[in-house]
């Protein structure tokens, strides 16, 4: 059971409100972690503005998006978070076997491209020790331009405090 309970088109208040009745009208499914974060009428609708740039309107590839993403499902143990991306990630073009290393020998894998593992290094790097090597930096700017760097960076700090939501407030998979 979650730790605080969901918003709702009832119990909602202000932007929240809003934006749940939006996305009803739109048939947006209304997921946990959107009804979680909506508890907040100023917090709750910034985040998903930020949250749709990241996965609608940045230049970052979904593939290299979704890598990352699932890479940081899998470092912080957020089981939403991981299971929701799988998805995601397939239906953007990461491949079940892609999937399956993320989650384990990613570097002898095999699986990965040159440019998608300098990604996966650098998403560890940026999630465990908050800044990203020399190293890790350059081998994503050799194929990455400084703004797509700039969206991988912003990506792997949200989904990091997507994970640390979902985990701390115990947000629940959907049925």
């Amino acid at each position: 059971m979650a730790r605080i309970e969901y918003a709702t088109k009832e119990t909602a208040t202000g932007k929240s409100k809003e934006y749940l009745e939006k996305m009803e009208a739109r048939g947006v499914p209304i997921l946990n972690m959107f009804r979680t974060v909506l508890k907040s009428p100023t917090v709750g609708p910034a985040f998903l503005r930020l949250g749709t740039a990241l996965l609608e309107k940045d230049d970052l590839s979904p593939v290299l998006r979704e890598i990352a993403i699932l890479r940081v499902g899998h470092l912080t143990k957020a089981h939403y978070e991981w299971t929701q991306h799988v998805r995601i990630g397939l239906e953007c073009g990461v491949t079940q076997a892609q999937v399956n290393a993320i989650a384990g020998d990613w570097k002898g894998s095999g699986q990965f491209t040159e440019e998608e593992l300098a990604v996966i290094q650098f998403t560890d790097e940026v999630t465990q020790n908050i800044k990203a090597s020399d190293a890790a930096f350059a081998a994503v700017r050799k194929t990455l331009s400084e703004q797509v760097v700039l969206e991988l960076t912003v990506t792997i700090g949200f989904y990091n405090m997507v994970s640390r939501i979902l985990e701390t407030m115990e947000v629940e998979l959907e049925s």
